[in-house]
């Protein structure tokens, strides 16, 4: 979590010196701008879909960060598509346990809140953003209201899973299970550098998991949060 603070702790620094809000008058005003940005999005992660019995708990945060190239289409400039590339790591909070057998495979059982002191799992993925965007900007001024929506596609690169209880620890790097492409839709909307977000997952974290009790593991992702866009 030390790194993830960090991030969040640059940004808002350089949301401080990132805008300018209006162009000099005796500038050029540049009439083929572009809304080419970095982001940085914060959110509280939730998981829909869940099986009975199945909950989170404690706080999960997702935080992702890229660039945004824009693609404006008509002559105004406040229509167009957007595409990028980022990252994102996302720390969910739950009560299905996840162990491993000696033969290397997962197993999945519903837990009872008081069988654990800790429980979470976590991914980290490189992401492609496409936006459809819509906003009232101009050539002079950089504060503006904007609606932005579209889809993310992500790559796991990495994953790990903890499981504490009152006696053991249990560790695993590399959930296999967990499906590597995650995909959902995106919408973000709001005024200036501040913008609501909310993302959700198409397609199951997992893929085909089924717990000890054959209960199907078909959770999605879903999150909602802040999206700061930093020219």
């Amino acid at each position: 979590m030390k790194y993830v603070l960090s991030v969040i702790i640059c940004a808002f620094t350089l949301l401080s010196f990132s805008q300018e809000t209006e162009v000099s008058k005796d500038s050029l005003v540049d009439t083929k701008y572009k809304e080419d940005q970095f982001y940085i999005g914060v959110s509280y992660n939730l998981l829909a879909n869940m099986p009975n019995d199945l909950s989170q708990s404690g706080f999960s945060i997702g935080v992702n960060v890229g660039r945004i190239f824009d693609i404006p289409v008509n002559k105004e400039r406040n229509f167009g598509f957007g595409i990028g590339a980022g990252y994102g790591v996302n720390f969910i909070n739950h009560n299905l346990g996840i162990t491993e057998n000696a033969q290397g495979q997962l197993n999945y059982q519903i837990l009872n809140t008081d069988d654990f002191t800790r429980n979470r799992f976590s991914f980290h993925t490189i992401e492609v953003p496409f936006e459809v965007r819509w906003r009232t900007s101009n050539a002079t001024s950089y504060k503006f209201w904007r609606i932005y929506t579209g889809m993310r596609i992500g790559y796991v690169i990495a994953s790990n899973s903890k499981l504490r209880t009152s006696t053991e620890t249990y560790k695993i790097r590399g959930l296999d299970d967990l499906n590597k492409f995650q995909y959902g839709l995106t919408l973000s909307a709001g005024y200036d550098t501040w913008n609501a977000q909310i993302y959700y997952g198409l397609n199951t974290l997992f893929n085909d998991v089924t717990t000890e009790d054959g209960i199907a593991i078909d959770m999605r992702l879903v999150k909602i949060g802040l999206i700061f866009y930093l020219l």
